[in-house]
């Protein structure tokens, strides 16, 4: 299977701004080619790449440039294999984070999934979200969290991608979302799923049911949309003139939601 993954990115700038874009594939991922470049006012800017505690890729640049334009391209062959799950896993996504409050969801997360353990608990929060919860395209704010989505009823990706990692953390269950280009996906756009860890190994979930899972290319892990957003900015103010983001595989592949699947 090959997929072939791009984004593109503009932004406006008021004054110097320290910029780290979240876009690049995966360490994981087996690429055959891939191009990244930044421009500021139509001249290469230097760009450090690191690598964070996930071993996702972060490139970052300071600039004072006016415009700048941000170029991503890759070409991935086949699968890679997933990591293996660490003791600190256990810990750290069982915890409350900043957009997934499993505290303030705990005692009615508790009552609506009492009894499940393991992958029944797993199916029935997925289920439920999908059922409850609307995909509305503007329907939340970036500072929306888990309990906003639970009241609100309705959201995008990561909105359902939040609530469900707070369904499950408050059951006990270790959940973080995750950042991928997703092939199939309608509208295009950066998608966000959820990783639950079961039996010793991290599932792949998604309650949008709205790309197949095993076409996805990981971008970025952590413990919700603060860990993984596709751009960060400090220092200056910024305009998103442009977001063009698209992913296409060789291989066709019909959806089994039903099916244990796992993200390299």
């Amino acid at each position: 299977m090959m997929r072939k993954i791009e984004s593109a990115i503009d932004l406006e700038l008021d004054g110097e701004a320290d910029l780290v874009f979240s876009i690049a594939a995966h360490t994981l991922a087996n690429l055959e080619s891939e191009s990244f470049t930044i421009t500021g006012d139509g001249q290469p800017l230097d760009v450090i790449e690191s690598v964070d505690r996930s071993e996702c890729r972060l490139h970052r640049v300071t600039t004072s440039a006016k415009h700048i334009e941000m170029r991503y391209s890759a070409t991935v062959l086949d699968r890679a294999q997933p990591n293996e799950p660490e003791e600190l896993d256990l810990i750290q996504f069982r915890r409350p984070s900043r957009y997934a409050e499993s505290d303030l969801l705990g005692p009615t997360a508790r009552s609506m999934f009492r009894g499940k353990q393991g992958f029944e608990l797993v199916d029935a929060v997925v289920d439920w979200v999908s059922r409850n919860i609307s995909y509305v395209p503007g329907s939340s704010a970036p500072t929306d969290g888990a309990r906003d989505t639970f009241l609100k009823r309705q959201g995008v990706c990561r909105d359902f991608a939040h609530l469900t990692i707070a369904f499950l953390r408050a059951n006990d269950l270790p959940a973080r979302l995750v950042s991928v280009y997703a092939p199939g996906l309608v509208p295009m756009d950066f998608h966000a799923v959820v990783e639950v860890l079961v039996d010793g190994a991290w599932y792949v979930v998604d309650a949008t049911h709205l790309a197949p899972r095993r076409l996805m290319q990981r971008i970025a892990s952590g413990r919700d949309a603060a860990d993984t957003a596709f751009l960060s900015n400090t220092i200056a103010n910024l305009r998103l003139s442009k977001l063009h983001v698209n992913a296409t595989s060789s291989e066709v592949i019909l959806e089994d939601w039903t099916e244990r699947v796992q993200l390299g």
